[in-house]
Protein backbone atom coordinates (compact mmCIF):
# COMPACT_ATOMS: atom_id res chain seq x y z
CA UNK A 1 0.00 0.00 0.00
CA UNK A 2 1.42 3.55 -0.90
CA UNK A 3 2.72 5.75 1.61
CA UNK A 4 0.61 9.52 1.42
CA UNK A 5 2.79 12.22 0.21
CA UNK A 6 2.70 15.39 2.42
CA UNK A 7 0.06 17.63 0.72
CA UNK A 8 -2.06 21.09 1.80
CA UNK A 9 -4.75 23.11 1.46
CA UNK A 10 -4.53 26.33 0.72
CA UNK A 11 -8.19 28.23 1.21
CA UNK A 12 -9.50 31.64 0.53
CA UNK A 13 -11.38 33.29 3.26
CA UNK A 14 -15.09 34.81 2.27
CA UNK A 15 -16.79 32.09 0.58
CA UNK A 16 -20.44 31.56 1.07
CA UNK A 17 -21.23 27.56 0.81
CA UNK A 18 -24.39 27.04 -1.60
CA UNK A 19 -26.05 24.33 -3.04
CA UNK A 20 -25.89 20.15 -3.47
CA UNK A 21 -23.52 17.60 -1.66
CA UNK A 22 -24.15 13.81 -1.06
CA UNK A 23 -22.85 11.90 1.33
CA UNK A 24 -22.33 8.04 1.36
CA UNK A 25 -21.25 5.80 3.52
CA UNK A 26 -20.16 6.06 7.45
CA UNK A 27 -16.21 5.43 7.77
CA UNK A 28 -17.23 4.63 11.60
CA UNK A 29 -19.48 2.34 10.31
CA UNK A 30 -17.53 0.58 7.29
CA UNK A 31 -14.53 -0.24 8.86
CA UNK A 32 -16.06 -2.22 11.38
CA UNK A 33 -18.33 -3.94 8.86
CA UNK A 34 -15.15 -4.94 7.04
CA UNK A 35 -13.71 -6.40 10.30
CA UNK A 36 -17.63 -8.61 11.28
CA UNK A 37 -17.03 -10.23 7.59
CA UNK A 38 -13.83 -11.98 9.30
CA UNK A 39 -16.70 -14.07 11.00
CA UNK A 40 -18.10 -16.00 8.18
CA UNK A 41 -16.18 -17.94 5.43
CA UNK A 42 -16.87 -16.92 1.79
CA UNK A 43 -17.84 -13.80 0.16
CA UNK A 44 -18.89 -10.57 1.94
CA UNK A 45 -19.72 -7.60 -0.10
CA UNK A 46 -19.80 -3.51 1.75
CA UNK A 47 -21.49 -0.79 -0.79
CA UNK A 48 -21.43 2.76 0.00
CA UNK A 49 -17.88 2.72 1.11
CA UNK A 50 -16.64 6.29 1.31
CA UNK A 51 -12.97 6.16 -1.03
CA UNK A 52 -10.77 7.14 1.93
CA UNK A 53 -7.85 6.38 3.27
CA UNK A 54 -8.81 4.20 6.51
CA UNK A 55 -10.59 1.93 3.49
CA UNK A 56 -7.55 1.43 2.41
CA UNK A 57 -5.42 0.53 5.78
CA UNK A 58 -8.40 -1.40 6.80
CA UNK A 59 -8.24 -3.68 2.88
CA UNK A 60 -4.43 -4.26 4.13
CA UNK A 61 -4.82 -5.53 7.53
CA UNK A 62 -7.29 -7.98 6.04
CA UNK A 63 -5.27 -9.25 2.99
CA UNK A 64 -2.40 -9.92 6.24
CA UNK A 65 -5.20 -11.70 7.76
CA UNK A 66 -5.27 -14.14 4.90
CA UNK A 67 -8.19 -12.46 2.93
CA UNK A 68 -8.81 -11.61 -1.06
CA UNK A 69 -9.87 -8.05 -1.08
CA UNK A 70 -11.10 -5.77 -3.57
CA UNK A 71 -11.86 -1.85 -2.92
CA UNK A 72 -13.30 -0.33 -5.77
CA UNK A 73 -13.38 3.11 -5.38
CA UNK A 74 -15.43 4.11 -8.65
CA UNK A 75 -18.14 2.26 -7.36
CA UNK A 76 -17.75 2.59 -3.37
CA UNK A 77 -17.59 -1.64 -2.96
CA UNK A 78 -15.37 -3.89 -0.67
CA UNK A 79 -15.44 -7.51 -1.67
CA UNK A 80 -14.13 -9.64 0.91
CA UNK A 81 -13.18 -12.82 0.20
CA UNK A 82 -12.65 -15.11 3.87
CA UNK A 83 -10.91 -18.15 3.89
CA UNK A 84 -11.31 -21.15 6.05
CA UNK A 85 -8.23 -20.68 8.02
CA UNK A 86 -7.31 -17.33 9.24
CA UNK A 87 -3.94 -15.50 10.34
CA UNK A 88 -4.44 -14.08 13.72
CA UNK A 89 -1.52 -11.37 14.07
CA UNK A 90 -2.49 -7.81 13.69
CA UNK A 91 0.68 -6.02 12.58
CA UNK A 92 1.80 -2.50 14.21
CA UNK A 93 2.85 -0.88 10.73
CA UNK A 94 -0.83 -0.88 10.00
CA UNK A 95 -2.51 -0.96 13.36
CA UNK A 96 -0.69 2.52 14.43
CA UNK A 97 -2.02 4.12 11.25
CA UNK A 98 -5.61 3.53 12.22
CA UNK A 99 -7.09 3.09 15.80
CA UNK A 100 -9.93 1.45 14.31
CA UNK A 101 -7.90 -1.80 13.56
CA UNK A 102 -8.70 -2.71 16.83
CA UNK A 103 -12.00 -3.81 15.74
CA UNK A 104 -10.00 -7.11 14.08
CA UNK A 105 -9.83 -8.47 18.13
CA UNK A 106 -13.50 -10.15 18.54
CA UNK A 107 -13.90 -11.33 15.58
CA UNK A 108 -10.39 -12.75 15.26
CA UNK A 109 -11.11 -14.36 18.93
CA UNK A 110 -13.93 -15.46 17.86
CA UNK A 111 -12.90 -17.53 14.69
CA UNK A 112 -8.95 -18.12 15.67
CA UNK A 113 -9.32 -18.78 19.19
CA UNK A 114 -6.73 -16.25 19.39
CA UNK A 115 -5.80 -12.61 18.45
CA UNK A 116 -2.38 -10.93 18.52
CA UNK A 117 -3.33 -6.85 17.51
CA UNK A 118 -0.77 -4.32 17.88
CA UNK A 119 -1.88 -1.74 20.34
CA UNK A 120 -3.43 0.83 18.40
CA UNK A 121 -2.49 4.47 17.10
CA UNK A 122 -4.51 6.79 14.71
CA UNK A 123 -6.20 10.43 16.47
CA UNK A 124 -4.45 12.03 18.89
CA UNK A 125 -7.62 12.86 20.70
CA UNK A 126 -7.24 11.03 23.82
CA UNK A 127 -6.09 8.38 25.57
CA UNK A 128 -8.59 6.21 24.63
CA UNK A 129 -7.47 2.61 27.00
CA UNK A 130 -8.82 -0.72 25.84
CA UNK A 131 -9.82 -1.78 29.52
CA UNK A 132 -13.52 -2.26 28.12
CA UNK A 133 -12.38 -4.00 25.44
CA UNK A 134 -10.22 -6.75 27.73
CA UNK A 135 -12.56 -6.75 30.90
CA UNK A 136 -15.52 -7.68 27.95
CA UNK A 137 -13.49 -10.36 26.59
CA UNK A 138 -12.58 -11.90 29.65
CA UNK A 139 -16.03 -12.03 31.02
CA UNK A 140 -16.33 -14.46 27.87
CA UNK A 141 -13.37 -16.60 28.63
CA UNK A 142 -10.45 -15.21 26.90
CA UNK A 143 -7.07 -14.71 28.28
CA UNK A 144 -5.60 -11.41 27.87
CA UNK A 145 -2.53 -9.61 28.45
CA UNK A 146 -0.23 -7.09 26.61
CA UNK A 147 3.24 -8.17 25.30
CA UNK A 148 6.24 -6.46 22.94
CA UNK A 149 3.68 -4.04 22.30
CA UNK A 150 0.84 -6.53 21.79
CA UNK A 151 -2.62 -7.29 22.90
CA UNK A 152 -2.73 -10.73 23.03
CA UNK A 153 -6.28 -12.69 23.57
CA UNK A 154 -6.56 -16.52 23.83
CA UNK A 155 -9.34 -18.30 23.99
CA UNK A 156 -7.92 -22.28 22.38
CA UNK A 157 -11.90 -24.14 24.03
CA UNK A 158 -14.00 -21.07 22.64
CA UNK A 159 -16.02 -18.10 24.16
CA UNK A 160 -18.87 -18.61 26.25
CA UNK A 161 -21.74 -16.36 26.61
CA UNK A 162 -21.75 -13.65 29.87
CA UNK A 163 -22.74 -10.70 31.28
CA UNK A 164 -20.61 -7.48 30.35
CA UNK A 165 -21.49 -4.25 31.62
CA UNK A 166 -19.16 -1.17 30.74
CA UNK A 167 -19.11 1.70 33.14
CA UNK A 168 -19.13 3.94 29.98
CA UNK A 169 -20.81 3.29 26.78
CA UNK A 170 -18.06 2.19 24.51
CA UNK A 171 -18.34 2.23 20.53
CA UNK A 172 -15.40 0.33 20.35
CA UNK A 173 -15.62 -2.00 23.11
CA UNK A 174 -19.53 -2.78 22.38
CA UNK A 175 -18.28 -3.46 18.98
CA UNK A 176 -15.80 -6.09 19.91
CA UNK A 177 -17.48 -7.87 22.49
CA UNK A 178 -21.18 -8.28 20.09
CA UNK A 179 -18.88 -9.41 17.52
CA UNK A 180 -16.91 -12.21 19.46
CA UNK A 181 -20.54 -12.46 21.30
CA UNK A 182 -22.00 -13.99 18.24
CA UNK A 183 -20.53 -17.03 18.03
CA UNK A 184 -19.98 -18.06 21.62
CA UNK A 185 -21.57 -20.23 23.29
CA UNK A 186 -24.59 -19.36 25.20
CA UNK A 187 -26.18 -15.63 25.55
CA UNK A 188 -24.44 -12.72 26.32
CA UNK A 189 -26.21 -9.36 28.12
CA UNK A 190 -24.21 -6.46 27.23
CA UNK A 191 -25.31 -3.29 29.78
CA UNK A 192 -24.55 0.25 28.89
CA UNK A 193 -23.98 -0.72 25.73
CA UNK A 194 -23.47 1.87 23.15
CA UNK A 195 -26.52 2.97 20.98
CA UNK A 196 -24.92 5.07 17.93
CA UNK A 197 -26.20 4.78 14.47
CA UNK A 198 -22.74 2.88 13.21
CA UNK A 199 -23.83 0.28 16.10
CA UNK A 200 -26.71 -0.39 14.96
CA UNK A 201 -25.57 -0.99 11.26
CA UNK A 202 -23.15 -3.39 12.67
CA UNK A 203 -25.73 -5.24 14.45
CA UNK A 204 -28.27 -5.25 11.74
CA UNK A 205 -25.62 -6.73 9.03
CA UNK A 206 -24.72 -9.36 11.72
CA UNK A 207 -28.26 -10.34 12.34
CA UNK A 208 -28.35 -10.57 8.44
CA UNK A 209 -25.36 -12.43 8.90
CA UNK A 210 -27.40 -15.43 10.99
CA UNK A 211 -26.59 -13.73 14.38
CA UNK A 212 -29.68 -13.53 17.44
CA UNK A 213 -28.88 -10.03 19.01
CA UNK A 214 -32.38 -8.42 20.53
CA UNK A 215 -32.14 -4.87 21.86
CA UNK A 216 -30.60 -3.50 18.88
CA UNK A 217 -31.13 0.17 19.23
CA UNK A 218 -30.90 0.27 23.26
CA UNK A 219 -28.53 -0.01 25.84
CA UNK A 220 -28.81 -3.54 26.50
CA UNK A 221 -27.88 -6.37 23.88
CA UNK A 222 -28.50 -9.57 24.45
CA UNK A 223 -26.78 -12.41 21.99
CA UNK A 224 -27.82 -15.50 21.88
CA UNK A 225 -24.27 -17.34 20.26
CA UNK A 226 -24.80 -19.66 17.01
CA UNK A 227 -22.51 -21.77 15.81
CA UNK A 228 -21.62 -20.03 12.81
CA UNK A 229 -22.75 -16.88 10.91
CA UNK A 230 -22.67 -16.53 6.74
CA UNK A 231 -21.40 -14.19 4.30
CA UNK A 232 -23.91 -11.26 3.36
CA UNK A 233 -24.35 -8.36 0.69
CA UNK A 234 -24.47 -4.91 2.76
CA UNK A 235 -25.34 -1.41 2.46
CA UNK A 236 -23.66 0.92 5.15
CA UNK A 237 -25.69 4.11 7.14
CA UNK A 238 -25.13 7.18 5.70
CA UNK A 239 -22.12 9.10 7.31
CA UNK A 240 -23.85 11.63 9.78
CA UNK A 241 -20.35 13.28 11.08
CA UNK A 242 -19.93 14.01 7.33
CA UNK A 243 -23.20 15.46 6.87
CA UNK A 244 -23.39 17.41 9.87
CA UNK A 245 -20.31 18.86 8.68
CA UNK A 246 -21.63 20.48 5.93
CA UNK A 247 -24.46 21.62 7.77
CA UNK A 248 -22.61 23.49 10.10
CA UNK A 249 -20.08 24.57 6.55
CA UNK A 250 -23.50 26.48 5.56
CA UNK A 251 -24.34 27.82 8.77
CA UNK A 252 -21.23 29.56 9.75
CA UNK A 253 -20.55 30.72 6.50
CA UNK A 254 -24.53 31.76 6.02
CA UNK A 255 -24.84 29.71 3.05
CA UNK A 256 -27.56 27.59 1.67
CA UNK A 257 -26.39 23.57 1.06
CA UNK A 258 -28.16 20.52 0.84
CA UNK A 259 -27.06 17.74 2.34
CA UNK A 260 -28.61 14.76 0.52
CA UNK A 261 -28.05 10.59 1.31
CA UNK A 262 -27.83 11.62 5.12
CA UNK A 263 -30.38 10.29 7.96
CA UNK A 264 -31.75 13.70 9.73
CA UNK A 265 -33.00 11.09 12.68
CA UNK A 266 -29.47 10.82 13.50
CA UNK A 267 -28.71 14.62 13.13
CA UNK A 268 -31.74 15.10 15.94
CA UNK A 269 -29.49 17.68 18.34
CA UNK A 270 -26.59 18.78 15.74
CA UNK A 271 -29.62 20.43 13.90
CA UNK A 272 -31.85 21.22 16.79
CA UNK A 273 -28.44 23.78 17.87
CA UNK A 274 -28.01 24.80 14.90
CA UNK A 275 -31.69 25.70 14.64
CA UNK A 276 -30.89 27.84 18.53
CA UNK A 277 -27.81 29.16 16.65
CA UNK A 278 -29.86 30.80 13.81
CA UNK A 279 -30.10 28.18 10.90
CA UNK A 280 -33.37 27.31 9.04
CA UNK A 281 -33.65 23.84 8.35
CA UNK A 282 -35.30 21.76 6.30
CA UNK A 283 -35.71 18.09 6.67
CA UNK A 284 -36.97 15.44 4.11
CA UNK A 285 -36.62 11.83 4.11
CA UNK A 286 -33.65 11.67 2.15
CA UNK A 287 -31.87 15.26 2.66
CA UNK A 288 -31.32 18.34 4.65
CA UNK A 289 -31.44 21.59 3.93
CA UNK A 290 -29.44 24.05 6.10
CA UNK A 291 -29.57 28.08 5.59
CA UNK A 292 -28.62 31.04 7.41
CA UNK A 293 -29.29 34.69 6.72
CA UNK A 294 -27.53 36.41 9.57
CA UNK A 295 -24.61 36.08 11.69
CA UNK A 296 -25.07 33.12 14.07
CA UNK A 297 -26.00 33.02 17.84
CA UNK A 298 -23.63 31.44 20.29
CA UNK A 299 -25.09 28.72 21.48
CA UNK A 300 -23.60 25.98 24.34
CA UNK A 301 -22.66 22.80 23.42
CA UNK A 302 -21.81 19.17 25.52
CA UNK A 303 -20.78 16.62 23.88
CA UNK A 304 -22.18 12.97 25.04
CA UNK A 305 -22.10 9.27 23.64
CA UNK A 306 -25.39 8.81 21.33
CA UNK A 307 -28.07 10.15 21.22
CA UNK A 308 -26.00 13.11 22.78
CA UNK A 309 -24.30 15.68 20.52
CA UNK A 310 -21.62 13.84 18.90
CA UNK A 311 -17.71 14.27 19.67
CA UNK A 312 -16.75 14.38 16.34
CA UNK A 313 -18.51 17.34 15.38
CA UNK A 314 -17.56 19.27 18.26
CA UNK A 315 -14.75 20.87 16.12
CA UNK A 316 -17.60 22.31 13.57
CA UNK A 317 -19.14 23.40 16.94
CA UNK A 318 -16.19 24.83 18.29
CA UNK A 319 -15.81 26.25 14.57
CA UNK A 320 -19.22 27.98 14.63
CA UNK A 321 -18.82 29.56 18.21
CA UNK A 322 -15.73 31.22 16.69
CA UNK A 323 -17.40 33.16 14.61
CA UNK A 324 -21.16 33.29 16.57
CA UNK A 325 -22.43 36.76 18.44
CA UNK A 326 -21.82 36.39 21.89
CA UNK A 327 -20.17 33.65 24.06
CA UNK A 328 -20.27 29.79 23.59
CA UNK A 329 -19.19 26.89 26.15
CA UNK A 330 -18.36 24.02 24.44
CA UNK A 331 -18.08 20.86 26.88
CA UNK A 332 -16.19 17.40 26.05
CA UNK A 333 -17.24 14.56 28.06
CA UNK A 334 -15.91 11.70 25.21
CA UNK A 335 -11.85 12.27 24.51
CA UNK A 336 -10.47 14.90 26.77
CA UNK A 337 -7.63 15.63 24.56
CA UNK A 338 -10.02 17.02 21.60
CA UNK A 339 -9.44 20.28 22.45
CA UNK A 340 -5.70 20.19 20.93
CA UNK A 341 -6.74 21.40 18.48
CA UNK A 342 -7.97 24.88 19.61
CA UNK A 343 -4.43 26.10 19.53
CA UNK A 344 -4.59 26.32 15.77
CA UNK A 345 -7.80 27.65 15.93
CA UNK A 346 -6.46 30.78 17.79
CA UNK A 347 -3.91 30.80 15.46
CA UNK A 348 -6.65 32.29 13.26
CA UNK A 349 -7.99 34.69 15.18
CA UNK A 350 -10.31 32.94 17.42
CA UNK A 351 -11.04 34.07 20.72
CA UNK A 352 -11.07 30.70 22.97
CA UNK A 353 -9.60 29.82 26.26
CA UNK A 354 -10.02 26.65 27.51
CA UNK A 355 -9.94 24.87 30.96
CA UNK A 356 -9.94 21.09 31.51
CA UNK A 357 -13.27 19.71 29.75
CA UNK A 358 -14.41 23.25 28.43
CA UNK A 359 -13.81 25.57 26.19
CA UNK A 360 -15.06 29.03 26.76
CA UNK A 361 -15.60 30.88 22.82
CA UNK A 362 -16.28 34.64 22.31
CA UNK A 363 -17.57 34.82 18.86
CA UNK A 364 -15.58 36.93 16.06
CA UNK A 365 -17.18 38.88 13.15
CA UNK A 366 -13.85 37.49 11.67
CA UNK A 367 -10.67 35.17 11.95
CA UNK A 368 -8.08 35.67 10.23
CA UNK A 369 -6.03 33.65 7.93
CA UNK A 370 -2.56 31.64 8.93
CA UNK A 371 -0.91 28.61 8.56
CA UNK A 372 -2.10 25.59 11.51
CA UNK A 373 -2.05 21.79 11.27
CA UNK A 374 -4.67 19.32 11.21
CA UNK A 375 -4.27 17.49 14.70
CA UNK A 376 -7.06 14.81 13.32
CA UNK A 377 -9.65 14.01 11.17
CA UNK A 378 -12.23 16.35 12.52
CA UNK A 379 -10.05 18.63 13.68
CA UNK A 380 -9.09 19.14 10.41
CA UNK A 381 -12.55 19.80 8.87
CA UNK A 382 -13.22 21.99 11.65
CA UNK A 383 -9.99 24.22 10.31
CA UNK A 384 -10.81 24.17 7.10
CA UNK A 385 -14.37 25.61 7.88
CA UNK A 386 -12.68 28.27 10.12
CA UNK A 387 -10.69 29.20 7.15
CA UNK A 388 -13.61 29.68 4.70
CA UNK A 389 -14.57 32.60 7.42
CA UNK A 390 -10.90 33.99 7.97
CA UNK A 391 -9.72 37.31 5.65
CA UNK A 392 -7.06 36.42 3.19
CA UNK A 393 -5.40 32.74 2.35
CA UNK A 394 -5.21 30.23 5.35
CA UNK A 395 -3.13 26.87 4.58
CA UNK A 396 -3.75 23.90 6.17
CA UNK A 397 -0.89 21.41 6.80
CA UNK A 398 -0.91 17.33 7.50
CA UNK A 399 -4.27 17.24 5.58
CA UNK A 400 -3.84 13.32 5.45
CA UNK A 401 -5.91 13.31 8.26
CA UNK A 402 -8.82 14.60 6.45
CA UNK A 403 -8.69 11.96 3.71
CA UNK A 404 -8.70 9.35 6.52
CA UNK A 405 -12.29 10.43 7.11
CA UNK A 406 -13.87 13.08 3.86
CA UNK A 407 -13.81 11.41 0.76
CA UNK A 408 -13.40 13.78 -2.07
CA UNK A 409 -13.32 16.61 0.46
CA UNK A 410 -11.57 19.50 -1.39
CA UNK A 411 -14.37 18.83 -4.34
CA UNK A 412 -17.17 19.33 -2.32
CA UNK A 413 -15.73 22.39 -1.12
CA UNK A 414 -15.58 23.82 -4.94
CA UNK A 415 -18.55 22.32 -5.46
CA UNK A 416 -20.03 24.18 -2.95
CA UNK A 417 -18.20 27.57 -4.04
CA UNK A 418 -15.02 27.40 -1.36
CA UNK A 419 -11.94 28.40 -3.32
CA UNK A 420 -9.61 25.71 -2.05
CA UNK A 421 -6.69 24.15 -3.97
CA UNK A 422 -4.36 20.98 -2.46
CA UNK A 423 -0.67 21.56 -3.32
CA UNK A 424 2.47 19.35 -2.62
CA UNK A 425 3.58 20.73 0.91
CA UNK A 426 7.60 20.92 1.03
CA UNK A 427 7.93 21.25 4.73
CA UNK A 428 5.75 17.84 5.21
Amino acid sequence: MPETRAERYEIDGGARLTGTVTVTGAKNSVLKLMAAALLAQGTTVIRAVPDILDVEIMAELLRRLGCHVVVDAAAGTVVIDVPEQLAHKADYDLVRRMRASICVLGPLIARCGRADVALPGGDAIGSRGLDLHVEGLTQLGARVHSEHGYLIADAAEGLVGAPVEFDFPSVGATENIVMAAVVARGTTVIDNAAREPEIVDLCSMLVRMGAHIDGIGTSTLTIDGVESVTPVDHTAVADRVVAGTWCYGAAMTSGDVVVRGANPAHLELPLAQLERAGADIAIADDHIRVAMTNRPRAINTPTLPYPGFPTDLQPMAVALASVSEGTSVITENVFEARFMFVNEMIRLGAAIRTDGHQAVVRGQQWLSSAPVRATDIRAGAGLALAALVAQGRTVISDIHHIDRGYPGFADDLRRLGAQIDRVPDALG
